[in-house]
């Protein structure tokens, strides 16, 4: 090989032809970019996919019998309570859903107490049934029903009567106080009756409905109801927010404190007339919470003149205002007041 052409391979190209190579590959470049664009980034996937998130809703409960809020609707227990004055001052009825006034011998009067949402430790004293309780018993489906007594005619009644018996001789939870004599001193712990009575059904729809305060009615500070041996007087406080109840002229106490009453009285006027079952050598009275009749509703300082129908026994109380609208009650204690609708044949029943 001649000395030149060693020196050529040795340098390399001439500064020209690197040029050349150089267009060369930076065309190449520019063609292999212009054809082949770059491919869009794709979303990472996941290897464990989530699943949507679930919305849990919450449904507030409200107790039929008072309309406010309850976690969960509980067992039903009515309890008989004597209301003459060597039993006052009850105790437990604070606790109560609602108090129904019930007339019963001689004019006088007897509660008949319904505990579900708040179950107190104690409530009494306890006493004997009446023909009426079974008619209020029915609304409830099963409910536990706590008496002491009664005339021995009524009693078998009683004992097939959709409930959960809890006769005072016959379970648990009862028990009597030294500071009254008998019969005022059988007092009971709802929380053991309770226990006693596993079937008792829970809270259900009775016709109550609670909501705003409506249209109309008419101001009114306080509402008297007179039974041939007793009187009941609620009177509004604007200060409490309740009717506050007056028995026989005097201020109508708790033994837990307080002052008996509540938000929402209806005083339902009923047909009164005397039980076939015999109680103390005469027929007691029979009050008649199913058919119809007129009502007055106490709320928030104001009555409210409605139409009441319970159609069967086994149902619940619509109150109706004149407009046709179901009549709403204020949130808490529900009073219902047995009144007689006709003064001279409910004095002829408390004789007989």
């Amino acid at each position: 090989m001649s000395r030149r052409r060693r020196t050529v391979l040795r340098i390399g190209l001439p500064a020209g032809g690197a040029a050349v190579v150089a267009f060369t590959v930076s065309l190449v470049i520019a063609l292999t970019s212009a054809a082949a664009p770059a491919p869009a980034s794709r979303p990472t996937l996941s290897p464990h996919p989530q699943a949507a998130p679930v919305r849990h809703v919450v449904t507030q409960l409200y107790s039929p019998f008072t309309g406010e809020p309850v976690r969960a609707l509980k067992p039903v227990l009515a309890v008989k309570i004597d209301n003459i004055v060597t039993a006052r001052p009850q105790t437990g009825l604070q606790s109560a859903d609602i108090v129904y006034v019930e007339p019963v011998e001689g004019g006088l009067t007897r509660f008949f107490a319904v505990f579900s949402s708040h179950i107190p430790s104690a409530v009494g004293p306890v006493r004997s049934a009446r023909e009426t309780d079974l008619y209020l018993l029915a609304q409830f489906g099963h409910p536990g029903f706590a008496w002491s007594g009664a005339t021995p005619h009524l009693v078998p009644f009683i004992e097939r009567a959709p409930i959960a018996d809890l006769y005072a001789l016959q379970v648990n939870g009862y028990y009597r106080i030294s500071s009254r004599v008998a019969p005022e001193n059988l007092y009971a712990n709802p929380r053991t009756l309770l226990k006693e009575a596993p079937t008792a059904s829970k809270a259900r729809d009775i016709g109550f409905r609670f909501g705003a305060q409506p249209a109309g009615g008419r101001a009114t500070a306080s509402y008297s109801v007179s039974y041939p041996a007793a009187s009941y007087t609620f009177r509004w406080s604007a200060k409490a927010k309740r009717w506050l109840l007056w028995m026989d002229g005097a201020a109508a106490t708790a033994t837990e404190g307080g002052q008996l009453g509540g938000p929402t009285v209806i005083i339902q006027y009923v047909d009164i007339s005397t039980s076939r079952f015999e109680e103390y050598g005469g027929r007691p009275p029979l009050a008649k919470s199913v058919g119809s009749g007129t009502a007055v509703i106490l709320r928030n300082g104001r009555a409210y003149t409605v139409h009441w129908s319970r159609p069967k026994e086994d149902g619940g109380t619509t109150y109706t205002l004149p407009n046709g609208k179901r009549m709403l009650f204020a949130p808490g204690q529900v009073w219902v007041v047995l009144a007689p609708e006709n003064h001279a044949s409910f004095e002829n029943a408390a004789r007989v």
